[in-house]
């Protein structure tokens, strides 16, 4: 069964951090690549991070030394630590799986977590 249950967002001032993971059934995890997406009302969804298993990471220009992505294979969980942040950052953040081909981000399938809230505001 597919699975993907993202956590850790929350209400956080601007400049600061928060660190987001997402659990994912073995099935999808274990040989694909892993996705952070966002989506913020009104707009479309925007891809954020991504990790292959053997490490290749794919970013998002406008993250790019904010955000670092990570994955531990051994429990099944793609994190997402966020520093930084800033008001453009407010989204409901979710995780896919997909495969990193010559340095871009391909999701598969249509399986979506139900995503986790950041809300960033002074």
């Amino acid at each position: 069964q597919v699975q993907l249950v993202e956590s850790g967002g929350g209400l956080v001032q601007p400049g600061g951090s928060l660190s987001l993971s997402c659990l994912a059934s073995r099935i999808i995890f274990s040989n694909n690549a892993m996705g952070w997406y966002r989506q913020a009302p009104g707009k479309q969804r925007e891809l954020v991070a991504a990790m292959s298993p053997d490490g290749r990471t794919v970013y998002a220009d406008f993250v790019k030394g904010r955000f670092t992505i990570s994955r531990d294979n051994a429990k099944n969980t793609v994190s997402l630590q966020m520093n930084n942040l800033n008001s453009e950052d407010a989204a409901v953040y979710y995780c896919n799986a997909g495969t990193i081909y010559r340095g871009a981000y391909y999701p598969i399938g249509n399986a979506w977590g139900q995503g986790t809230q950041v809300t960033v505001t002074s």
